[in-house]
């Protein structure tokens, strides 16, 4: 697919009448391919008796659920064109997703989280603490969605550090040793949620250490279960995070394994954002009809980028509310939305959550 037309536009300057064409198009022609290109994407609409043809609008794509990619190897691509597999993280156990990416395919993700992240923290290269260890780089050609997200966020950094050991200690003498060489810098930072919490903020808590870090930026990314156990909600833990490492404006941000690159992230008044290259869908889990603005229920993610695999219309197991569109006070276009978390009895996902020792 040619994403030539979406980069061009700053990733949040469509409004709704200017985005609904251009989105439409590509995900009437994605759901056209991959009808073509892959035989159980085919066999699934026509078991739903669904007329391509006959869509009219966005709410009418079809989507199909999340889970689906832990079942099946959903592709549509030849073997021969496979350039990476990626595996959504899980804890012991469980099965995991399967993501085939061919190298177009890898190369809009990287073009696309660019574009989104630039433009939050500019287009110069920053020094970058990694809030992880180095070893979830182990295998190149078949990953986890843990370590895409590392290996994608090295795009924007320069003189890369991780924070952790092998061991997922935080080595504290090399982070202040990278702090004081870029101590009159911008500092970017990156980590999933509750490995940050777990190994970062806790430990320098128990070792009533503080980095006094003078500017920095932080994106995480993960789920929040094990967190709101310990009644830690978004507000206290930016606040425990800028009390460990100073002055740090927190980006958290949402995504997925299934549809990696067009991510959603939390702007100044903790709103999450589509971009010019995703939407978002709140069906009510009684009916799977669409819920009107302010309503919970389930959320469906769109997104231009997946051409390897029929990725690019997924139901997903989290719930929540589309709060407007356009007129958020942070000046971004799009929709805005709020997560409130997993529906009952779906699996946990391991994406932060967990983490195996290697």
């Amino acid at each position: 697919m040619n994403l030539e037309k979406f980069h061009e536009i700053e990733p949040y300057g469509l409004s709704k009448t200017e985005k609904e064409k251009i989105f439409f198009d590509e995900m009437l022609a994605l759901t056209e391919y991959h009808a073509s290109k892959c035989n159980e994407y085919n066999n699934i609409l026509c078991k739903l008796g669904i007329d391509i043809n006959s869509i009219k609008n966005i709410e009418e794509i079809p989507y199909i659920p999340v889970r689906l990619f832990k079942m099946f190897d959903l592709k549509s691509i030849t073997a021969e064109e496979i350039f990476k597999t990626m595996t959504s993280s899980g804890t012991t156990g469980q099965s995991v997703s399967k993501i085939f990416l061919s190298k177009e395919n890898t190369l809009n993700q990287t073009k696309t989280l660019t574009h989104i992240i630039s433009s939050f923290i500019g287009k110069q290269r920053l020094p970058l603490l990694l809030l992880d260890t180095e070893m979830v780089k182990k295998d190149r050609s078949m990953f986890s969605a843990r370590g895409a997200g590392i290996i994608g966020f090295t795009t924007f950094g320069r003189n890369i550090t991780y924070a952790l050991d092998e061991n997922m200690q935080l080595d504290i003498n090399k982070v202040e040793q990278f702090l004081a060489e870029h101590n009159d810098e911008t500092i970017l930072m990156f980590g999933y949620t509750y490995m940050i919490w777990q190994f970062v903020v806790k430990e320098l808590e128990k070792q009533n250490k503080h980095f006094n870090i003078k500017n920095g930026i932080l994106f995480h990314i993960g789920g929040w279960k094990k967190l709101k156990a310990e009644a830690i909600d978004t507000i206290s833990y930016n606040k425990r995070i800028q009390c460990v490492l100073g002055n740090v404006h927190v980006y958290n941000y949402y995504g997925m394994a299934e549809q990696l690159g067009s991510v959603f992230v939390e702007c100044e008044h903790g709103h999450m954002h589509c971009s010019n290259y995703s939407d978002i869908i709140i069906r009510k889990p009684q009916d799977f009809s669409v819920c009107p603005t302010g309503e919970r229920g389930l959320i469906q993610l769109l997104s231009v980028l997946p051409s390897s695999y029929p990725g690019h219309s997924i139901l997903t197991e989290d719930e929540g509310i589309v709060l407007g569109e356009d007129d958020c006070p942070c000046g971004r276009k799009g929709k805005y939305f709020k997560i409130l978390g997993r529906i009952k009895n779906a699996e946990i996902r391991g994406c932060s959550d967990t983490y195996e020792k290697h």
